[in-house]
Formats: structure tokens, sequence, C-alpha cells
């Protein structure tokens, strides 16, 4: 236990943190044995003063927020599963008190508490194929949109599950409100995959015509893409070896893989299907977004509507 004192306090005078961590020790272990204080307080090389005066400490109003806030911190990053880093619990924690909370603050106070949101990985290369029909670039990277339904992003990405069995997930991303307009998910990565996952975001959307900004992959390039929907919609293609012409949908494989399927193991096409619905429908309907004005994609895509 006296070990645990000095442990403790050498810890804390690292982390920044030394009389509050060490106070608590004392505390914790006075309670539970039979050592004096005078001694605990020899060891942790602080004056028994000080001690009775942060026992008998009342917490200012701000201190007391602060207490409220890192529980409201620790709740949300258990409900999220550790996703969130301190920019998006900060969104959340405006619309929770009404309140201007600063960014920094809810960062100094992730750290006070030790909690860390979950770390990126690195996502894969992917191949090219031998296009049959181009489309130019006529996204240019303009990733802005100022009406739903204007501009449409859409890729291919490879998921596992069971014992290295693959799925793939086509999506659509609308980017005037980061929305997932439709998506599929399949067990092999074809046409069929594809073409479902647009007949879904047309049907989903009447009356539009939208620019649909893909990379050069086979379904895309096509002749059978071109003559289902080439009067239903305007293609725009990235140029070889740039994904960055499609930053924003390779941008959110990296948000779900992060936040969902790299934290998860499904034994079964079926979980990962459950998993992935769950997520998207969470995506679109409760995360919230910084440059959406701290709206999810559908709150913003239904107020500008």
């Amino acid at each position: 236990m006296l070990k645990k004192v000095t442990g403790i306090a050498k810890e804390a005078t690292l982390s920044g943190h030394r009389q509050e961590h060490v106070y608590l020790a004392i505390q914790s272990i006075q309670q539970e044995d039979t050592f004096s204080l005078q001694l605990l307080c020899e060891i942790a090389e602080v004056p028994r003063s000080s001690y009775y005066k942060w026992l008998n400490h009342k917490p200012s109003l701000r201190e007391q927020e602060n207490e409220g806030l890192i529980e409201a911190l620790l709740f949300l990053h258990e409900k999220v599963g550790g996703i969130y880093g301190y920019r998006r619990l900060t969104l959340h924690l405006r619309r929770q008190t009404k309140q201007r909370i600063n960014h920094k603050r809810v960062y100094r106070l992730m750290k006070l508490a030790r909690i860390q949101s979950v770390i990126r990985r690195k996502r894969k290369k992917h191949t090219h194929s031998t296009p049959q029909h181009i489309a130019q670039n006529l996204l240019k990277r303009e990733f802005h949109a100022e009406s739903p339904n204007e501009k449409w992003l859409t890729d291919v990405t490879e998921l596992k599950y069971g014992n290295g069995q693959k799925a793939y997930l086509s999506a659509i991303l609308d980017l005037h409100d980061n929305t997932v307009v439709s998506y599929v998910l399949g067990h092999s990565n074809n046409n069929s995959l594809v073409f479902q996952t647009v007949k879904l975001a047309l049907r989903a959307t009447p009356g539009s015509k939208p620019m649909l900004h893909s990379d050069r992959g086979f379904q895309y390039t096509s002749l059978k893409f071109k003559r289902l929907f080439g009067e239903k919609l305007t293609q725009s293609m990235s140029r070889v070896g740039r994904c960055i012409d499609n930053g924003p949908m390779e941008a959110f494989w990296g948000i779900l893989k992060c936040e969902r399927y790299y934290l998860r193991s499904y034994t079964t096409f079926e979980d990962l299907k459950k998993d992935i619905d769950t997520y998207i429908y969470f995506y679109n309907n409760e995360r919230l977004q910084a440059k959406l004005n701290g709206l999810s994609p559908m709150e913003f895509r239904t107020k500008t509507a």
C-alpha cells in the first residue's frame, strides 16, 4: 500500500496533476488501512495542512461544471464505443447543454479523464482496371454542392468476415450534406452490386439528374452502365492514380471502418450487414458534423431542402 502512494505520486508528477492524484491516493489508502496520515503525507512529500485544505475544499462553480462535463463525456464516449474525438464530442456537448463550450476545454477535460478516441488505421491501396469507356473529371475536386442531388460520389470497398471471407460495400454519398443516399452490401464486387446501388439512389430521389463521380473501376466504365444510366445522370471520373479526386468518398470509408468495422469481428455475412445497416443509420441521422453547422447529414438535408 505504501508503494502505491509513492507510485501514484511519481505518475501524477509526470501527468501534470500531481496534487489531486496524490490526495485521492492518500484518502483511499487511509480509508482501507491503519497507516497514519502523517506517514502517508511524508511518503507522498506533501504537507499535511495542504491535504486538509484539499479535503475541506468546496469546488467552485467552474469545477462543478467540469465534473458534469466529464460525466457527460464519459457517458457519450462509452455510448459510441470511443469513436469520437474532442471536436465531435464538443458538438454533442454544445447541443446537450445549449452552451458554447470551447473545444480546447473539452480536449483538456478528456486528458484529465483519460478519454481517447479510436486511432485510425491506414487504408489499403486499390488496383485499377482497363476501362471500356472513360468520362472526364467534371467534378475537378469541387467538393461543394449548392443543393441536394447535385453532386454524388460513389465507390466500392472490401470488408471481411468469418474465416477470411469477403464482402463488398457499394455506396453513394451526396456532397451537399454528406448523406449516404444508397448502399448495397454484397458477396461479389460486380456490375450488379453497383447497378443496384445507383438504381436505389435514383429511386429515392425522383426527378433528380445528378453528376455521379467515381473512380475508373470496371463497373463504372462498362458500356452497360452507360446504357442503363447515361440519360439519368452525368458521369464524372477520377484521373488515373488520383484517389484525392474522390476524396470525400475515401474519407467516408475511413470513418466507417475506424468507427465501426475495425472495432468488431464478424462471424457471418448477416452479422456484418446488420452492423453496417446500424452504422449508416447512425451516420446519417445522429453523427453531428462541424461543417454541417453541428447537424447530422439528414438534419442538414431536411433543413435546407
